[in-house]
């Protein structure tokens, strides 16, 4: 067995268990524990302590409003949020309900933006779900154990092969180098990038530091 395979096994497992204890800070013992963790993970983010909540916030908010319309279909997309942009992704059967996702997305204090990468078409089944949920198991550990990357700045999903990228970067290498390491991941048919830099002047500063994205970006 080589180095390089014992590597990668390694990164694999390390964050399939991150993923399990995400799972668990969602039960209330957890999430106390958890929220102590975060807490400490946000502060060195770039969106701080601050932005990290109110993301948070904004994440509970739509998946309450996705609840009360229809749970079913729904519960078939993804949220990724950073300073206030919102990516939807995922798949349902008809635009009505694209539609009434993305609106709903809107409506919460604090929503700068909202990125539209819904696909109308029936869900992929169970192998499209585990080949989504291994590019994602994979590509966290491969950002998390890279040390040119920060990884906490970036929030990642996969859907349908497709990977999608959100947050923001030191710089164009750092996201060069994001883009590459997704797109190298076995099953992965393509990524699609909505990451801005640190230095945009899309993004404001904060009182606390921090920066907050001020108008919708380009994708790349």
């Amino acid at each position: 067995m080589s180095n390089k395979y014992d590597l990668r096994t390694v990164r694999l497992s390390a964050c399939l268990a991150i993923s399990f204890l995400a799972l668990a800070a969602c039960s209330p013992a957890g999430v106390i524990v958890g929220g102590a963790a975060s807490a400490g993970v946000a502060a060195s983010e770039e969106r701080g302590i601050k932005g990290a909540a109110n993301d948070t916030l904004i994440r509970v908010k739509i998946n309450e409003a996705w609840m009360r319309a229809d749970f079913d279909a729904f519960s078939r997309l993804n949220l990724q949020i950073y300073e206030g942009r919102v990516l939807v992704s995922g798949r349902v059967p008809d635009q009505t309900q694209a539609d009434k996702a993305v609106q709903a997305a809107w409506k919460p204090e604090g929503v700068r933006e909202v990125i539209n990468e819904i696909e109308i078409s029936e869900n992929s089944g169970l192998k499209g779900f585990a080949n989504d949920t291994l590019i994602n198991a994979q590509l966290d550990a491969d950002l998390l154990f890279d040390g040119n990357v920060n990884s906490i700045n970036y929030s990642t999903r996969a859907v349908g092969g497709t990977v999608y990228l959100l947050g923001v970067a030191r710089d164009r290498d750092e996201l060069d180098r994001v883009f590459r390491i997704a797109r190298d991941i076995p099953n992965v048919k393509r990524v699609i990038s909505h990451v801005i830099m640190r230095e945009d002047p899309r993004r404001i500063a904060r009182p606390d530091g921090g920066m907050n994205s001020a108008k919708p970006a380009d994708g790349r």
